[in-house]
């Protein structure tokens, strides 16, 4: 079953999929198909609210053509909303609204069982039912295209036609991925990750300047084979600056920034995630938007955005701008999610989520020696729900960029290629 195999490429990663209220003539099967370690039924939201009691579990509520069978959507996802926790998603498949007269057809001869579906929702629709009942669509995928099903090829061919202009609108279903908007009951604590490769002239200066954000705080130095003595100004600042803040810091035994904000993360105990570029190019000053975005409950992956306001003289050349630009317009068309610039270093996350992503990268596999991807294709993949952050991008103040804009570049693509591959036609 094409929807089942779809739903499975995430729910291997949450804790339960719940499937909530199935209609009289559901026999179970997409439920039974789709894969994850723990799956039931209820008509009750006391169960599924019993599922998502602890706030770290991740819970995919399946909605299996309720909403072309209901009354009142708005309040069925009103109902849902307060058995579920953050990290629970609802999970909708509805009936493409202009093909319903083949439905009815597809009924009369036959071909289909059931009723017909008499509630039918455009994709507008949906995303004004979502806010009103205090949710946020973040993905939609069409899917279950007839040639597919009548020549057996399956879901290669049913992604490569959702991939495809005006043709992906002739999909039989699609599934809608809604993320309950849910606050912060408190302050939780941050952890920040600075990766530093020779940035001795930069360290102090991220202390100084970072923000009061009311909440616990820590952060952790990761230093990749300096020549310039940047590891011993991290023991320095570490020492006088210790009774400020809980300073950790490490070597690299490895390479690259996606090694270091491993590393980095791994020695995290907060319970959210951030990384801040030694270079001090993202201003520290901004880390306070993002916690005050994912305490809002706005995203739960904040995505800074260098490409909004204009930059700081010579912060970025013409031909690193021609190609951040590239990378986010690529990278939104194969994720299926907008992204105002994919290569900006900060990113702020949960600890559990970034848990999440490791598990996918294990399935995955490491592709991405600079880790922006590896979180991003995660992210969109595990409908987190991504908010791009606009902030000033500013001139080096110390040292040179570590990036080979043509070497780098083409590393890039390759990835963009990787994901195109595996994710948006697979």
């Amino acid at each position: 079953m094409i929807i089942a195999k779809f739903l499975s490429s995430f729910t291997p990663y949450f804790d339960a999929v719940v499937q909530f209220r199935p209609l009289p003539h559901d026999e179970g099967q997409l439920l039974e198909r789709t894969l994850c370690g723990r799956k039931l039924t209820t008509e009750d939201p006391a169960v599924v609210d019993g599922e998502c009691g602890e706030p770290e579990r991740a819970v995919a509520v399946l909605l299996n053509g309720n909403f072309n069978h209901s009354l009142d959507i708005q309040g069925l996802l009103e109902e849902l909303k307060p058995a579920l926790n953050r990290r629970s998603r609802v999970v909708a498949v509805i009936y493409n609204p202009y093909l319903r007269g083949l439905y009815r057809v597809a009924n009369a001869l036959g071909l289909r069982k059931g009723p017909p579906p008499t509630t039918f929702v455009t994709r507008r629709d949906v995303e004004a039912l979502a806010l009103l009942s205090g949710y946020e669509v973040v993905n939609l995928r069409l899917c279950n295209f007839p040639p597919g099903r009548l020549t057996g090829v399956g879901q290669r061919l049913d992604s490569f036609l959702a991939a495809l202009p005006l043709v992906r609108w002739l999909a039989l279903s699609c599934v809608v991925t809604l993320r309950p908007i849910l606050p912060e009951a408190g302050r939780p604590g941050l952890s920040v990750v600075i990766p530093a490769r020779n940035e001795r002239g930069n360290i102090e200066a991220a202390l100084k300047r970072m923000p009061e954000l009311g909440c616990p705080l820590e952060i952790i130095f990761v230093e990749g084979h300096s020549s310039d003595g940047t590891w011993e100004e991290i023991e320095r600042v570490r020492a006088e600056y210790g009774d400020r803040y809980r300073i950790l810091s490490a070597q690299q035994r490895g390479k690259g920034k996606a090694d270091a904000v491993r590393l980095g993360f791994s020695m995290a105990t907060q319970p959210l995630l951030t990384i801040l570029d030694a270079d001090l190019t993202m201003p520290p000053e901004r880390l306070g938007r993002y916690y005050e975005a994912y305490a809002a409950g706005l995203g739960d992956f904040i995505n800074g955005s260098r490409l909004v306001y204009p930059m700081e003289g010579e912060a970025m050349r013409f031909l690193n701008l021609l190609g951040n630009i590239f990378f986010a317009k690529a990278l939104s068309y194969v994720l299926g999610v907008p992204l105002g610039d994919s290569l900006c270093g900060t990113k702020f996350l949960s600890r559990k989520d970034y848990e999440r992503m490791v598990a996918w990268r294990r399935d995955f596999g490491d592709f991405d020696p600079f880790g922006d991807f590896e979180l991003l294709f995660p992210a969109a993949l595990l409908r987190l729900g991504i908010v791009n952050l606009p902030i000033r991008y500013l001139d080096r103040t110390y040292g040179s960029t570590n990036i080979s804009r043509f070497r780098h570049g083409f590393q890039l693509l390759r990835m963009v290629l990787v994901g195109l591959v595996r994710i948006k036609l697979k």
